[in-house]
């Protein structure tokens, strides 16, 4: 035992052993390379190949999105309708398109069914009014009362389209304003990165979708127009009719003089956005000043009876429990 120690502490026999240590080393290094796979090849192959799946998902997306909402026909029955009765003459309208716009509806389609329920809301309304009241209630009326009940609710079905549409209008409207400023401070970072203005919009739209999809359509739309229209500024005139925003007429006019002056739009986006956001501020305040008004109502109804019979009831009860 002591002779195999004393060999091991030997100088020459551990020189040995590190000189053989080193060389597997030095031949494990050199061999490894050729053993070890690419893995960043690897990688830029896998994702390139996730890439295209990606892209061949979102071109089956568009095309089945273009297929339902962009080349949408009308119905058979109301295209007839409206050719035979010749209702784009009578009821046919620019606000009616500009509204449609503004609601988000797009194409022939609509205005042929905004046209056909213009006809027949009036007509259903009509019909229904008629057999409730002089079948289902049978009032006990004058029938000067009846009829002048059967016209209001016509008169109703003849409102009955606008309302849905401005309503329709309100929520998009809604939607694009709350979003709008912070669609600005990204449209600034692409702007002063060096994008160019289609690359920014459609940069925009994509990380905008999730706030506002009224919003990131729009901003699309106005990105193909930018790449179609012979006239560049037509497609902002676009999108401030198509959304109807004080805010977005005036980034619309800023990005027509930057086409056609020159201008830098780095200070101004800067600018718009903070009156954007003061202007989405402001509105906030204005609906919470507006609260106390609208929960007085409520509080009178539902609050102040529960409270009286929580306070007065252990005493009335205690009164009628003296005078039985």
């Amino acid at each position: 035992m002591p002779l195999d120690l004393q060999q091991l502490l030997d100088p020459r026999f551990l020189a040995t052993v590190f000189a053989g240590i080193a060389a597997g080393a030095t031949v494990l290094m050199l061999a490894m390379p050729l053993f070890s796979s690419d893995t960043l090849a690897k990688r830029m192959k896998a994702v390139a190949f996730e890439r295209e799946k990606i892209r061949q998902r979102e071109r089956e997306r568009l095309a089945k999105e273009s297929k339902i909402a962009l080349r949408q026909s009308p119905k058979t029955y109301m295209k007839a309708i409206v050719e035979n009765f010749n209702l784009n003459k009578w009821l046919g309208q620019e606000e009616a398109h500009a509204m449609l716009m503004q609601a988000g509806y797009r194409g022939q389609a609509p205005y042929v069914t905004y046209l056909f329920f213009r006809m027949a809301m009036p007509v259903v309304m009509v019909v229904a009014a008629s057999f409730y009241i002089f079948v289902v209630l049978d009032l006990d009326r004058p029938l000067p009362v009846k009829v002048g009940m059967v016209i209001a609710a016509a008169y109703f079905g003849v409102l009955s389209p606008n309302l849905f549409l401005k309503n329709k209008i309100q929520r998009r409207q809604s939607s694009i304003r709350r979003a709008f400023p912070d669609a600005l401070d990204l449209l600034l970072i692409c702007v002063e990165s060096g994008m160019s203005i289609e690359m920014a919009l459609h940069k925009v739209s994509a990380e905008i979708g999730s706030q506002s999809v009224a919003l990131a359509e729009e901003l699309t739309l106005t990105t193909a127009e930018l790449s179609y229209l012979p006239d560049r500024r037509q497609a902002y005139d676009n999108l401030a009719q198509r959304t109807g925003l004080e805010g977005v007429k005036a980034v619309c006019l800023a990005l027509q003089q930057a086409e056609r002056y020159g201008t830098p739009l780095g200070a101004t986006m800067r600018v718009l956005a903070q009156e954007n956001r003061d202007m989405r501020m402001a509105e906030a305040e204005k609906k919470a000043a507006g609260l106390p008004p609208k929960l007085t109502v409520p509080m009178i109804v539902f609050f102040l009876p529960a409270l009286f019979i929580v306070i007065l009831g252990p005493a009335a009860i205690r009164v009628l429990a003296l005078h039985h």
